[in-house]
């Protein structure tokens, strides 16, 4: 069974993004043709990126990222639910994608955002990260807006618009996740060149 982690991006005291990843949870454990987990970093508590050789090596030196390598690699794909901090992701979700490269490699990756408006641009700089994390990105997502969606900005309060947006995400995130299985089950590396570029930095 195609198995999807909802990956919860931020770990703010307060955040909004929990209830919304357990809003997008709930959708998506009424479907049958994918296995689906919330997976919070709050419980892969990451410190700033420690690991002295380039993640294209996959080798890892600190148990945290050998926790969080290992339960990344049970997934065919993700749901990346992120807010917008100064026009982009969180920092945190940023340093947790860092940690790891053939883990990402050939699997999709959907998005739902919130903020001011709708978390649209933390989603494009995510497309990008993505890209070079060989991460294919689905079209549909999900843009929440704070303003609309949050009762005065603390509770969140989803229209009944937004439900059917999460299902297309959904299918295209499920149907381009098992295209991509056969692919990802022997992991990409970085060419030589990329490894000891990033090394060298």
């Amino acid at each position: 069974m195609t198995k999807i982690g909802i990956i919860l991006g931020s770990t703010r005291p307060g955040r909004n993004g929990e209830a919304v990843a357990k809003w997008v949870t709930e959708i998506a454990s009424r479907r049958t043709d994918a296995e689906f987990e919330l997976v919070d970093l709050a419980d892969y508590p990451l410190p700033h990126l420690d690991e002295p050789m380039s993640a294209a090596w996959g080798n890892y030196q600190n148990d945290h990222t050998k926790a969080w390598s290992a339960k990344i690699s049970e997934f065919d794909g993700f749901v990346f639910v992120t807010p917008e901090y100064n026009h982009s992701t969180s920092g945190v979700l940023k340093n947790a994608l860092d940690y790891l490269y053939a883990e990402w490699n050939n699997k999709a990756a959907a998005f739902v955002s919130y903020g001011g408006v709708g978390g649209a641009r933390a989603v494009e700089h995510l497309r990008l990260i993505a890209s070079e994390l060989q991460l294919a990105t689905v079209r549909a997502q999900v843009a929440i807006s704070l303003l609309t969606e949050f009762k005065d900005f603390r509770e969140f309060t989803p229209s009944d618009y937004l439900e059917p947006q999460v299902d297309t995400m959904l299918d295209q995130l499920v149907a381009w996740s098992k295209a991509l299985a056969p692919l990802h089950a022997a992991p990409a590396t970085a060419d030589a060149d990329e490894v000891e570029e990033t090394v060298a930095a």
